[in-house]
């Protein structure tokens, strides 16, 4: 018998507002034929003006903890993964510790992008191994909506983003069986040699005297940057090796996974990433399509769908992988 952690409870959120590739055609040159092609993505959903980043963790973080079957007195950490935070500081966790009354415990904000879920999912499953905590929130929420280009000069980046938020509670369990719900490992890298391929350059304090200033709106800085076909290539490579780690490390035949949640960046990268490792197309669970890219949420929004759809069953092996901006990229395996 071992002391592990387990996923006890799964929840998303995403804002009823639905934007499709034809609303967004209204708004910028591009078309639904266009963004299907390039990223398999045909809707996302977007939040009002008075709805923050908080606010949508609010609704996932409910609903996992009801999920897990607890409440929230039981919960001692939260650890929040965004890259659109209500505000610079403080984080954007001590915001919905707040919102969910619940004071006092450790709350942890991370910065890991498109990676930051399975990053967090590492952090909770060491925290709990350690034995100082017992049940943690762990939480993936985003809004794109309010920082992207909407114009013809920003359509390659603002049709693939959309807001949203999904939440798991991580708590503490005895492994006694491989088959035991439990977390089994993670494999967490990164290479900040390419940080400008992807990023968000303004306000920042590495231009000067100012950290926003009229030249930088001017140049457009303030909205995110991306050299699309090298984030590709190197998401690609790295998902199906950090992932096929996972699956060496613990003695796992690819064929064993019965579920694959990979990061909904663009449904090509998946689909590569799936003919590298050959894995078979019924067996990777996409959300891209209804949801497009909502960065830390897209695993646990996966998760809750697949549950929701009857793809995701108690006891079933589950290999996750992601890639982000950094360049930033993880992978996990856990029996649900």
């Amino acid at each position: 018998m071992s002391i592990g952690s387990r996923i006890t409870g799964v929840g998303s959120y995403v804002p009823p507002k639905v934007l499709t590739n034809f609303d967004i055609e209204e708004m910028m040159e591009t078309s639904d034929e266009w963004i299907q092609q390039r990223t398999g993505i045909k809707q996302r959903r977007w939040v009002e003006e008075n709805v923050s980043t908080s606010d949508l963790a609010v609704e996932a973080s409910k609903k996992a903890i009801e999920n897990a079957g607890l409440t929230k007195d039981d919960i001692d950490m939260i650890i929040f993964a965004t890259l659109s935070p209500d505000h610079d500081f403080p984080g954007t966790g001590c915001f919905l510790q707040a919102k969910l009354e619940m004071p006092a415990i450790s709350v942890l904000d991370i910065r890991q992008q498109c990676s930051g879920f399975l990053y967090g999912l590492s952090i909770a499953d060491n925290f709990i191994k350690a034995g100082t905590h017992k049940n943690i929130l762990l939480v993936g929420a985003e809004i794109h909506s309010k920082g992207l280009d909407k114009t013809p000069e920003g359509r390659n980046v603002a049709v693939l983003f959309g807001d949203g938020a999904g939440a798991v509670v991580v708590s503490r369990t005895e492994v006694n069986s491989p088959t035991d719900s439990h977390i089994i490992n993670h494999f967490l890298y990164a290479d900040g040699a390419h940080a400008k391929e992807l990023w968000l350059p303004a306000p920042g304090n590495a231009f000067g005297a100012e950290r926003i200033n009229k030249a930088m709106l001017d140049e457009k800085l303030q909205y995110p940057q991306m050299n699309g076909r090298n984030v590709f290539i190197h998401a690609t490579k790295c998902m199906a090796k950090v992932l096929g780690e996972a699956l060496q490390r613990s003695g796992t035949d690819i064929n064993d996974v019965d579920i694959f949640l990979f990061h909904q960046a663009n449904l090509r990268i998946n689909q590569k990433v799936a003919e590298i490792l050959q894995i078979p197309e019924e067996k990777v669970f996409n959300t891209i399509q209804d949801f497009a890219n909502t960065t830390a949420a897209t695993i646990p929004i996966g998760m809750d769908e697949a549950i929701k759809a009857g793809k995701l069953k108690p006891g079933m092996l589950v290999a996750s992988a992601a890639f982000g901006s950094g360049f930033t990229w993880a992978s996990a395996l856990w029996r649900q």
